[in-house]
């Protein structure tokens, strides 16, 4: 059992990496964030030039064919570097997809994987769990409902949407141009959220309700690792601040309580991140070990990216809390993240009860 990535996986890692440090970071985000543009066009097509949304794409609808190792690289890279555009909404729909029917995949795969389509996934309606049935309902092949907020759906074409369903909850895609899209105000400024009023809107079943539960352990384990790169810039800014500011004539990094704060970041984000290779691991293998892993990923992942960027804005001082300062972004994302797929109690009470449902089998 390894649970460390391919060498094919480390090398785009450094290739998203770069492109990303090059074009990406703070300062594309408050272009956007201080901008009416939804995302940064230019930055999205050097990523689809690149093939990182084909990535995840079968090569027989135009994709690369990567395994989820890649899924996951990628997340973390993207989430170190704030980048302004819709990957991680398209990355998360393209792996629901994978669980719909070959028609449904040669119908809606190709477009993704050539940057024609941006897609996202709406499953908030609130303060509802990931999964509790949604108030949103299907008949006749049309849903009636309210989905909001959901990330990047205003740059959006088409939304994998969840539904109620005979056995609980269930995904179906829609074609947004059938719906109504209009701005919600969120706390993350960079990545544009939307409200998706869906009014006898005509969509398609994707998969099962039991598909619907795998979807949201792979979703996330994608999602831990982008919390883990946005936790991990975070921490190093704060490092590097640390290292840099002079206080009563020598650098805070020098104070005990300094030292023991970033430790703590440290400490929280390796554990997250063996939590998330764990997740990796299974999700790659299609392990039965995959509820409780995903689970714990995510868990340990929320309280990495959460303490990191609170930290790094307490050792930034009084600057830290202005709008100039880009300790905001990680502290904005970090919620956004939080919020993304339903919070920590929910999956600690997954990871319970995978846990418990473990021993019984055991």
């Amino acid at each position: 059992m390894n649970f460390d990535f391919s060498d094919d996986a480390k090398t785009l890692s450094e290739t998203a990496r770069r492109m990303l440090t090059d074009h990406a970071g703070p300062d594309a985000a408050r272009r956007i964030m201080e901008s009416d543009a939804l995302y940064d066009e230019a930055l999205w097509r050097q990523v689809v030039d690149l093939g990182l949304t084909a990535a995840r794409v079968p090569e027989a609808h135009g994709g690369v064919g990567l395994s989820p190792e890649e899924s996951c690289i990628l997340a973390e890279e993207f989430g170190r570097s704030l980048a302004p555009v819709p990957f991680l909404s398209t990355l998360l729909a393209t792996e629901a997809i994978l669980l719909g029917s070959e028609a449904q995949q040669a119908r809606h795969l190709p477009g993704i994987a050539d940057g024609s389509t941006i897609a996202c996934y709406a499953w908030g309606e609130g303060a509802n769990a990931p999964a509790a049935m949604p108030a949103t309902r299907a008949e006749g092949g049309r849903l009636t409902g309210t989905k909001s907020p959901v990330a990047d759906a205003l740059a959006a074409s088409l939304a994998v949407v969840t539904a109620a369903g005979d056995g609980g909850p269930s995904l179906w895609l829609v074609d947004l141009r059938n719906a109504g899209v209009t701005p919600a105000a969120t706390l993350d400024l960079v990545r544009k959220h939307g409200t998706i009023t869906l009014g006898d809107t005509p969509g398609e079943p994707l998969g099962t309700a039991d598909d619907y539960q795998r979807f949201l352990d792979r979703a996330a384990v994608i999602l831990a690792f982008e919390a883990i790169g946005t936790a991990s810039a975070a921490m190093e800014m704060a490092v590097g601040y640390a290292k840099d500011r002079v206080a009563f004539g020598q650098r805070i990094g020098r104070y005990q309580g300094v030292k023991h704060k970033c430790a703590d970041m440290y400490i929280k984000l390796e554990l997250a991140r063996a939590h998330a290779l764990y997740g990796a691991w299974a999700f790659s293998a299609d392990a039965d070990e995959l509820r409780h892993a995903a689970a714990a990923a995510r868990a340990a992942s929320l309280d990495a990216v959460r303490f990191a960027a609170e930290e790094n804005v307490q050792l930034h001082g009084g600057i830290g809390f202005t709008w100039d300062s880009n300790c905001q972004f990680y502290y904005r994302r970090a919620r956004q993240i939080s919020a993304a797929l339903g919070g920590r109690a929910f999956w600690a009470d997954r990871l319970v009860r995978a846990l418990e449902q473990r021993n019984r089998a055991a």
